[in-house]
């Protein structure tokens, strides 16, 4: 029998097609056994047609297929959706042509009909190299090696000698692919796991880590995915250490060099969605509003392209990406009413994308969503959606699992449960300090709310004064304020204390916003062996 997570797949590979893939799909099978009552077709059609799957109803809609049958004419379904969708996306995509043009080369070399493969090998390799798929000339080249060595031409001196010295320059290029990606990777996994970094000590972590595995030449590289595998890992470098300005930059290169290529924009459309969203990230970080809206004009309009619409992982990685930074900027301007309005539209199309959309992402989308009816003033509404994450498992993002739990005693504040007030503030405490999440903003934080259960009414204004003077004093440190890049703490109390709405205090920052100076210079960046970060 075929195994449970198989029947699993592909019911939802069945599930994920587009009408237009089905059509294909029934066409394909037509085409390919003149036989329109397939039994893999009737097992298509009632998988289709099945709202979650249930191999009990499932074989009682099958006529023609029996249970000892079903797992052979699943598996044979399978292989042929995806030569079905093979053939349907092979215009759409550089790499599955490159491989179906070495899918000929090496028919035509195995019939001995050498000359023809090469001629093949040649065009395909012209194409790999316009498009920067580097791995792709691995494979051609060491078939044309071989086909060199059975098919003696009088150019075999010269071709050999050529050849080597391809293969060489292609074997550095990938092996400074491979660490930059990979480098690029393990510091994006670092984040999803950890967050930002929380101390000196995770700091100094990251800093040896990425003097360990940065090639020694990765800043002289000049190739497109050298470059960007390059940039990545340095916004994700910043991105941990907060360093927002530094962060800012190396996304504005990562996008800079689809503009510089922008044959490269189609080849690589995911990886250029992901710039512009890191992009956006860091316009909102350093509340760069007039750029944050350019940009995500940009966004918008790209995502309305064919290149997006007709894409289900463009389309669903553009909505994820336009929606959370539709959010950001409403926490931005202090719109947060606007804000919440975007929420059943927002819902709608995660139940729509839910077999694309990882646990990750439903979990940013449920606090960024918690923190506009917080921002609105709809606590019990913040609470909701605070519980989806609380609930969930504390190893994805410790950090929103920490600040999700201190909105969380924050709304319960807003709303006068003070009965619940300190059985949460020290469960709250003992779950940070066992993720290594406090800071002196948090200690601060939770001073101030156990003072204020025996503080009198008229007293309150003058502690949430001196609340307000102490944060404050700690906002230039990056360490110390880690708890501003997930929740506006200062804004927060700054509406106590001036008696407003944190809406009015947000709206009034903006109206008075200036183009920040920092006054510094970049963050130099670690280099392999050296010491100093």
């Amino acid at each position: 029998m075929m195994p449970n997570s198989f029947t699993d797949t592909l019911f939802q590979l069945v599930r994920s097609l587009e009408k237009a893939e089905k059509r294909h799909f029934k066409l394909y099978i037509k085409r390919s056994s003149g036989n329109e009552d397939l039994k893999i077709v009737e097992l298509f059609d009632a998988l289709d047609k099945l709202p979650e799957y249930d191999e009990a109803l499932l074989l009682k809609k099958l006529s023609s297929i029996k249970k000892p049958q079903l797992a052979n004419v699943k598996v044979h379904l399978y292989k042929q959706l995806l030569a079905s969708l093979r053939l349907l996306k092979s215009n759409d995509s550089i790499d599955l042509q490159l491989n179906e043009q070495f899918d000929y080369a090496h028919i035509l070399y195995k019939k001995g009909l050498f000359t023809q493969s090469l001629k093949i090998l040649d065009k395909a390799k012209e194409t790999a190299k316009a498009n920067h798929k580097i791995n792709f000339l691995v494979s051609a080249i060491a078939l044309e090696k071989r086909i060199e060595t059975l098919h003696i031409t009088r150019t075999m001196q010269t071709r050999a000698e050529e050849l080597s010295a391809e293969i060489n320059e292609v074997n550095q290029r990938i092996d400074a692919l491979s660490k930059l990606s990979n480098l690029a990777m393990l510091l994006y996994s670092w984040f999803i796991k950890n967050g930002h970094a929380r101390n000196e000590n995770d700091e100094e972590k990251v800093k040896e880590y990425l003097k360990a595995h940065l090639p020694d030449n990765a800043y002289q590289q000049t190739g497109f995915y050298e470059k960007l595998y390059l940039y990545q890992s340095l916004c994700w470098y910043a991105f941990i250490r907060q360093d927002f300005l530094m962060y800012y930059r190396y996304a504005q290169k990562w996008v800079d060099i689809f503009k510089a290529e922008p044959l490269m924009i189609r080849v690589e459309t995911g990886h250029y969605i992901k710039g512009l969203h890191t992009l956006l990230n860091a316009h909102f970080d350093l509340r760069n509003y007039q750029k944050f809206d350019v940009t995500l004009k940009l966004f918008e309009q790209f995502a309305e392209t064919d290149r997006v619409r007709l894409h289900d992982n463009f389309r669903t990685q553009a909505f994820v990406y336009i929606y959370s930074a539709k959010i950001n900027q409403h926490s931005m301007l202090g719109t947060f009413k606007q804000g919440v309005l975007l929420v059943p539209y927002i819902l709608e199309k995660l139940e729509e994308y839910e077999l694309f959309i990882d646990e990750h992402r439903i979990m940013v989308f449920n606090y960024k969503i918690a923190s506009m009816y917080f921002g609105s003033g709809d606590f019990n509404a913040c609470i909701d959606y605070l519980q989806k994450i609380i609930n969930e498992n504390a190893e994805v993002r410790s950090d929103l699992q920490s600040y999700s739990r201190l909105m969380h005693l924050m709304a319960h504040y807003e709303l006068g449960n003070y009965e619940l007030m300190e059985y949460l503030t020290k469960s709250v405490y003992r779950f940070m300090a066992k993720k290594d999440n406090l800071t002196v903003v948090e200690e601060e934080m939770f001073k101030f709310l156990r003072k204020s259960f025996h503080v009198s009414r008229n007293k309150m204004q003058a502690e949430l004064e001196k609340f307000l003077d102490k944060i404050k004093g700690l906002e230039k440190n990056r360490f110390e304020t880690r708890a501003f890049a997930y929740l506006d703490i200062i804004s927060w109390v700054e509406s106590k204390v001036y008696k407003k709405s944190m809406s009015e205090i947000l709206q009034e920052k903006y109206r008075e916003s200036k183009k920040r100076n920092y006054g510094l210079t970049p963050t130099p960046l670690p280099k392999r062996g050296n010491s100093k970060g």
